[in-house]
């Protein structure tokens, strides 16, 4: 079967923009503002399509600030927020010894690929060092292919815990 020629006519279809943060902006990880919400509540509802604003500042209001083993994380661009994450150091749960356990990340599409969930990552675990944590831990739902190559391109894999649930009626 014969491969049909080319149209040397075929649109070129123009590059696609470059994110923000690859643009050469330098990226600035620092602790979370009570004016950085805004776009922290505008990062998640695009993920989940839910706008939460009462959760948000709840989760301000515990891990923003100077609060022990605490953190909440922005990255920044210029003056925009690209991206953000939150942990705490949990001590002896399950069993385990303390470690910091991520429970919330997010990256802006736009400012994907530029290094912003790296920067924050490491930000983080520099904050569960000096805490004195040697471990870090996280959990995400399985079918989270972005998130889950994000974590295994940082060196992150299956820890020794097994999440269990049961369906509450």
């Amino acid at each position: 079967m014969a491969t049909p020629p080319r149209s040397r006519t075929r649109p070129r279809s123009a590059p696609p923009a470059r994110p923000p943060a690859a643009r050469g902006a330098t990226i600035t990880v620092r602790p979370a503002r009570g004016a950085d919400l805004g776009a922290v509540v505008a990062l998640d509802a695009r993920a989940t399509g839910l706008e939460k604003r009462a959760y948000w500042r709840g989760v301000f209001r515990r891990y923003g600030g100077a609060a022990e083993g605490r953190q909440f994380l922005v990255a920044e661009t210029g003056s925009r927020v690209v991206g953000f994450i939150i942990g705490e150091v949990r001590d002896w749960e399950f069993g385990s010894p303390p470690c910091g356990w991520v429970f919330g990340i997010d990256v802006h599409p736009d400012a994907r690929q530029a290094g912003v969930g790296s920067r924050l990552l490491d930000a983080i675990s520099a904050g569960f060092r000096r805490a004195g944590v040697r471990t870090i831990r996280t959990m995400l739902a399985r079918d989270n292919a972005l998130v889950l190559s994000f974590f295994r391109s940082q060196g992150m894999m299956a820890g020794p815990f097994i999440p269990l649930e049961k369906v509450l009626e």
